[in-house]
């Protein structure tokens, strides 16, 4: 009895230290709340303040919010000075935070819209990485879950030329991180979900139907997706994790 409950510790996030990304709607909305139902102490942030406060105002603990563009480098950097102020340190960073167009096929995406999928998908958890893992490195401990996309494994007409290069780039850099970061002992995880129901799918040239939607992922079980990678002891370690709806063809 006394071994199951010291396992039963050992996985609680009760009192640990969360930063999301993206936490004002969608899947990011979703982890937020259900971390801070763990008893973590939940920092969400994305552009909107307005958003974040709704999203804080749903939680039965004190949620903080602070506003940041993580496509701006400076705004992450200020984002990230103001949370280590505010906490001893960092346990869990979630990178949730992304967009689409609704024109991305090849011959109608724009310039200007390849470099906004690609500064905010890809660059943007790359500057929340980079100012980050410091946080983690000093304590040689740490868990980085990016929400990345089936996208990001096999692109298709449906993503989009920027969106698929965009996920593929976000893949290649929790891969590439999590193996620069072994001897610190802080772990990328990189989910990667098929279709699921949030506020992105109003940018795709034909929205879905709320038919549809309601056969499709809900944020919901992405976030149960993320805790559980969270509730993980520090000696396992989930590279990548892909979820999509049962009715959804994996090609």
């Amino acid at each position: 009895m006394r071994g199951w409950v010291g396992i039963v510790r050992r996985m609680s996030l009760a009192e640990q230290n969360a930063l999301v990304l993206g936490g004002g709607s969608g899947m990011g909305e979703a982890i937020a709340l259900a971390l801070a139902a763990e008893g973590m102490n939940v920092v969400i942030a994305g552009r909107r303040l307005e958003k974040l406060d709704a999203v804080a105002a749903q939680s039965n603990t004190e949620m903080l919010t602070h506003t940041a563009d993580v496509g701006d480098r400076e705004s992450v950097k200020a984002l990230f000075e103001w949370f280590a102020g505010k906490f001893d340190r960092l346990h869990l960073l979630v990178n949730s935070a992304g967009v689409n167009v609704p024109k991305r096929s090849m011959s109608e995406l724009a310039p200007e819209d390849w470099d906004k999928l690609m500064r905010i998908n890809s660059t943007g958890a790359f500057n929340c990485m980079h100012f980050g893992l410091p946080l983690m490195r000093h304590h040689k401990a740490g868990l980085i879950i990016n929400i990345s996309s089936i996208a990001g494994l096999r692109a298709s007409h449906l993503g989009g030329v920027g969106y698929n290069a965009s996920k593929f780039a976000m893949n290649a850099l929790g891969t590439s991180a999590s193996g620069d970061e072994l001897d610190n002992n802080i772990r990328i995880t990189t989910i990667c979900p098929g279709e699921v129901d949030t506020p992105i799918l109003d940018d795709r040239p034909q929205p879905p139907s709320a038919e549809h939607r309601t056969t499709i992922l809900q944020a919901s079980d992405v976030a149960e997706m993320a805790v559980a990678v969270a509730k993980l002891p520090p000696r396992a370690h989930v590279p990548e994790l892909t979820i999509k709806p049962t009715s959804q063809l994996f090609v």
